[in-house]
Parts: structure tokens; sequence; C-alpha cells
């Protein structure tokens, strides 16, 4: 009967272990089927490119320009194709920095298409492509309230096939159809942008694979 009860609780004991490393790497974790893709813990799951600070403090991820002042990213180290991914960010300073989705790094050269996130005023929710064409959407001005400089902000960037949409706390910004990002899967990506003062606090990060 003792050696029932230590098999049962040595099986349950591996369960839950299985289940927190799952979590912490981007596994289910029963949030309508959604992901965790930061733990609150640490950066499992995720790669540093470039010299810029990325940490976590108080259970945020934060980002933080360094000495360098230059581009620098925090990648998933998975890939991703179609997807609906949330998140939750504090702008501090100058927080010029966005959300890459379908994209590859090398170094710091970044290809793939970013989600904004910029103070007022600069297209947060707009869709950039880095090394190509730019600027390929960028939202109605007047939908820029929906920003809330230095307070919390929740975005959402769903990409299924060719279409994308972007949501800043609730209101939709843009809606784009584009063959070029339907062709492409890759890293999510949280980017600081050069120049020096950033600072950008995230929290939440989950994804539903669709």
């Amino acid at each position: 009967m003792i050696s029932r009860i230590l098999t049962l609780l040595i099986i349950v004991l591996c369960l839950t272990n299985c289940s927190v490393k799952n979590t912490a790497l981007g596994g289910k974790d029963g949030q309508n089927g959604s992901s965790s893709l930061f733990n609150g813990k640490d950066l499992a799951g995720w790669e540093i490119y470039g010299t810029e600070k990325w940490y976590v403090k108080d259970g945020l991820l934060v980002c933080e320009s360094g000495p360098d002042k230059q581009y620098g990213y925090l990648a998933t180290e998975r890939t991703f194709k179609d997807f609906d991914l949330t998140l939750e960010f504090q702008q501090e300073a100058n927080g010029n920095s966005g959300v890459f989705f379908r994209s590859s790094i090398e170094g710091t050269k970044i290809t793939g298409w970013q989600a904004e996130v910029a103070p007022p005023n600069h297209s947060t929710g707009g869709i950039y492509e880095s090394y190509g064409r730019g600027w390929l959407i960028k939202p109605d001005p007047a939908k820029d309230k929906a920003l809330k400089m230095g307070e919390w902000n929740t975005m959402r960037i769903k990409a299924m096939g060719d279409v994308v949409t972007t949501w800043v706390n609730g209101q939709e910004m843009i809606t784009l159809k584009d063959e070029k990002i339907g062709a492409a899967m890759g890293q999510i990506a949280l980017q600081i942008h050069d120049g020096g003062g950033i600072k950008v606090k995230w929290r939440n990060i989950r994804i539903t694979e669709l």
C-alpha cells in the first residue's frame, strides 16, 4: 500500500514539473488554449540580439537602452505562422519600440514586419516592413487616442494567412492584406529602437496558434 502511494506521489510530482516547464517555454496553460511566452521569472524561450538591456524585474520583462544606444531585439526561440498574440506594455521616457512577427534576425539586422509601439502621434499599431518597403499601413490618426502613454496598454496582433489586424486597448488600429506577409513564417521579437533613452515594460505575453 505504501509503495503504491509513493508511486502515485512520484507521478503527480513529475506531471506538475512537466506542466510548469511546458508553460515557461510557451506551452498551453489552460486560458482558452493560449500559451504564455513569458514566465515572469527569466528569459527562458527567448534570445537576445544586440547589446541593449533585457531583464526581468518584479515579474515584468524590461527593455532598456544600453550604452551603445543601438537597435536591440528579444526574440522567441520558436517560429510562428498563424497566431493571435496579446501583450501589455508600459512606455517610460521615449517608448519607441515594436513587436515583430514572422521575422528572422542576424546580429541586429531583422527582416519581417513590425507592429509599431511608439509615443503618441507616431502610428502605434501600424505595420512597418524592416529592410524592405517601409511603412505598409498607418492607423487613422484619430485612433491614436487609444494609446495611454505612461500607463499599461494592451496590444493584440492577429496574423492569419495574408491578413494582419492590430488592436490597442480594444480599438482596431489597422487591417492589412499582403501577399508577402502571407508567405512568411518566423520569430516573434520585441524591439528597442536606436538613439538611446528608451525603456519599455512588458507583461502577459500570450499567443494562440491558429
